[in-house]
């Protein structure tokens, strides 16, 4: 098994080595990856269809060409001609293992459809979209004045509107007259003002009175998921909220691995770019499809995202952000036409704007949380996570605001994780744990219902008990401490110390099982020593870019956390202060700012005043870089401890006593592993 190749999905991060010549839809049954298939493998159905990876993937260990999989097959190509395979597809039934290779699935293959939990939260934004409409009476052609139809629909602006010196673009101009003469002259036209004094521009121009309205997308392209809401312009109402996972997660989970493949592989960062863009105009079409908007009435999109994702989107290669200064290719504000970005799915005259960086390892999304939270304006000294796999912090008051990055990595996403998966329906979600019996309850994602309440079992027959999910993985982390069943440096006891067969041995370690679906076909849940140290990993360098901040505050203490991105709704702040992902306050100062990225992708969507103000504050936050501090090291090392090796949590204390077992690595106390005594090595 040492030589056979290597193969690991993608976005699961699920691995294992596989004979030559298996198919990789039996790779995938074997690793318990969500590959959908209903023909039983005869290349009939489609639904398994996925995408290998060719390149240099140092975080995987693999180095990976076209011949790691079978050449087409008389199968896949009766498909490609009858239904079409998209570019570079293969059949997951069909394309055998030759080699190491990397396997992205689609969201489209998958059997448990991710769900996105980056809904739109209700704010009251004032109303001053960039883009709107203004009905105009135009004059009409006069023999003894001889105008175009252009001028005069500039002057009919001018006079009616106050609208001086709009421009238009040659595919405006070339439908300017049908349109005059089928309205008699009279015509609704969208008007862009953009917030830097530029010319106003003529989007578009329609017959008559438009009622249709105009529509924009606020876009949070994560290094995970894209996250878009479809607004109105006119009234600031989300129409729908949407949400893919990044394609770009075959060419790695985190940004220094796309940073590496960039780095290796010529014309790497082309591929990824291309992904992402596809992805976009994807999930634009699919929104105004099921919403039932002409996807040409949408005239404007705002992005948020991180500096990797920024450049990616710009089509500029991001090498530079993964070596010191990290340096930004720009780091200011960027509005263009739709169309540069290969923005296709809206209208062809849509602008797009993308909110300035704040730093190399501090991005756009960052500063969107700023516009959407405003920390300067705060009385009380308020630190803001918005946890993902990268995550970005803000820590300030009206005094001032400090920011930075930290890479917690994809752990928090249920990626790397025994029986991790992303969010879907039939993940567990939440759990607790009874401190006597050690017995766990669950929730999964699609039902309300605990697995100890009447009526579970029916509620998740169609989705099933499928795995655990990064919310889920967080408190069963945190529970587990809670129950005695951790110690506090993150060691699972086994059953004679914690009292629980649920502790089993699993090598020279303990796991932890949580659900046991093998009597029904389903997966065995459980919590591994390898998952606990990932979870360490990921939690330590959230709370040493937290405690960074606070240094340079020369602050003990925060008065309020508040938790933004897809976790902050999902995680109790009680579960957050027991793992040590955030300092100690009060549970009644830990707050949830839902999508504050999102939030304030549509605070600049909505009012173009907002845009001026963004890239104001921005310039006032004072950066800290994580990489290359040394005092960043410290924290992390102490932070492994499970809440803290030193900084005291007496908030916490408050709340609930924490037990204070000590269990040695697989053993039974008396440093016995795997039941052999284990040899002290001698002086």
């Amino acid at each position: 098994m040492g030589n056979d190749p290597l193969i690991v999905f993608t976005p699961s991060g699920k691995r294992g080595r596989f004979q030559i010549g298996t198919p990789i839809l039996a790779a995938a049954r074997q690793l318990g990856v969500d590959l959908d298939s209903v023909c039983g493998g005869r290349g009939i159905c489609s639904k398994c269809q996925v995408t290998p990876g060719y390149g240099e993937f140092p975080k995987h260990g693999i180095t990976s060409g076209p011949g790691a999989l079978s050449e087409w097959n008389a199968v896949e190509e009766r498909y490609d001609a009858k239904r079409g395979l998209k570019a570079g597809r293969r059949l997951g039934c069909q394309a055998k293992i030759l080699g190491d290779v990397v396997i992205d699935v689609p969201p489209e293959s998958q059997v448990h459809k991710q769900v996105v939990r980056k809904e739109a939260a209700v704010r009251n934004i004032k109303m001053d979209p960039a883009t709107r409409l203004c009905f105009l009476e135009v004059g009409h052609p006069d023999m003894h004045e001889p105008t175009g139809d252009l001028e005069r629909v500039r002057r009919a602006l001018h006079e009616q509107w106050n609208i001086c010196d709009a421009t238009a673009d040659i595919t405006l101009v070339s439908k300017l007259q049908p349109v005059l003469r089928k309205g008699n002259f009279q015509v609704t036209a969208a008007i862009h003002r953009s917030h830097k004094n530029t010319r106003p521009q003529i989007l578009d121009i329609w017959p008559g009175f438009h009622e249709a309205g105009l529509f924009g997308l606020a876009i949070d392209l994560g290094s995970t998921t894209i996250a878009a809401h479809l607004t109105d312009l006119e009234t600031g109402g989300v129409i729908a909220s949407s949400g893919i996972m990044n394609p770009q997660i075959r060419f790695g989970e985190d940004l220094m691995s796309r940073v590496s493949y960039s780095m290796m592989n010529p014309g790497g960062d082309s591929e990824m770019t291309a992904a992402a863009r596809e992805a976009i105009n994807n999930l634009t079409e699919e929104m105004a499809r099921t919403s039932e908007i002409d996807a040409s009435l949408i005239v404007e999109m705002v992005f948020v995202c991180n500096p990797v994702m920024h450049h990616l989107l710009l089509g500029i290669d991001p090498t530079e952000l993964g070596q010191a200064p990290f340096a930004l290719a720009t780091s200011e504000s960027i509005a263009m036409d739709a169309r540069e970005l290969g923005l296709s799915a809206v209208n062809p005259r849509a602008r797009a704007y993308i909110l300035p960086c704040i730093a190399g390892h501090v991005g756009a999304d960052c500063a969107a949380v700023a516009l959407s939270e405003e920390p300067g304006k705060s009385d009380e000294l308020v630190l803001i996570v918005d946890v993902g796999t990268n995550a970005e912090i803000l820590l300030g008051d009206k005094f001032r605001v400090l920011a930075c990055s930290s890479p917690t990595g994809p752990a928090f996403e249920g990626a790397q994780i025994s029986s991790g998966q992303r969010a879907a329906p039939g993940a567990i979600e939440a759990i607790r744990i009874d401190p006597v019996t050690k017995t766990p309850r669950f929730r999964v994602i699609g039902s309300p219902l605990w697995s100890d309440e009447d009526g579970f079992e029916e509620a998740t027959a169609a989705t099933g008990i499928t795995g655990i999910c990064g919310s889920g993985i967080i408190e069963a982390v945190a529970e587990m401490r809670i129950a005695g069943l951790l110690d506090e440096s993150g060691l699972i006891g086994s059953s004679s110390q914690t009292g629980t067969e649920r502790c089993f041995p699993e090598g020279r370690t303990s796991s932890y099982l949580v659900h046991d679906g093998t009597r029904s076909a389903g997966p065995k849940i459980t919590v591994t020593q390898s998952d606990i140290r990932a979870i360490q990993l990921a939690k330590s360098a959230l709370y040493a870019g937290a405690r960074l901040l606070m240094d340079e505050r020369k602050a003990d203490k925060v008065d309020r956390v508040v938790l933004a991105g897809a976790f902050g709704a999902h995680i109790s702040p009680l579960h957050a202060i027991v793992l040590g992902m955030i300092p100690d306050v009060p549970l009644s100062k830990v707050t949830s700012a839902g999508n504050a990225a999102g939030t304030g992708a549509r605070i600049a969507l909505c009012n173009v005043a907002a845009r001026r103000e963004i890239e104001q504050t921005v310039g006032k936050i004072t950066k800290v870089e994580t990489a290359i501090e040394p005092r960043f090291q410290e924290h992390f090392v102490a932070a492994n401890a499970i809440p803290h090796k030193t900084d005291p949590f007496p908030e916490l204390a408050k709340s609930i006593a924490l037990p204070s077992p000590k269990f040695n690595a697989g053993g039974d106390g008396n440093g016995d592993i795997g039941g052999r005594r284990r040899r002290r090595r001698r002086a």
